[in-house]
């Protein structure tokens, strides 16, 4: 569990909120194609995620063709489908962790593209 403070500054006042948040409150969706054989990377990168954060759910499920989606907490953080990149998995795991501190996610870093196939 974490105790995450926000601070809201209106017109001069401010409030203080506090909230408790726990790594099994956030939940990672990937969507992978399976068409194009992305479940192994959809398998690592939910391997990885378990280690180092064992509390978070992941979930992998097939979608569209050419997809690997990453949502955090349902929002976008990574789709494969705009970039035609997978994601760096180490940033994947760095906004999972920030997800978990209740501190907003951003988009990820994407891997270098070494081969491209057009289908």
């Amino acid at each position: 569990m974490f105790l995450v403070t926000f601070v809201d500054f209106d017109a001069g006042n401010f409030d203080i909120f506090f909230s408790l948040v726990s790594m099994d409150s956030v939940k990672v969706d990937i969507e992978y194609c399976e068409i194009c054989n992305s479940k192994q990377q959809c398998e690592d990168l939910s391997k990885i995620i378990q280690q180092m954060c064992p509390k978070v759910e992941v979930v992998c499920h097939t979608g569209r063709r050419g997809s690997f989606e990453v949502q955090i907490n349902n929002e976008l953080v990574h789709s494969k489908l705009a970039s035609l990149a997978f994601p760096e998995y180490g940033d994947v795991v760095k906004n999972v962790k920030l997800a978990a501190e209740g501190k907003p996610v951003s988009k990820v870093k994407e891997q270098p593209i070494t081969d491209c196939v057009i289908q």
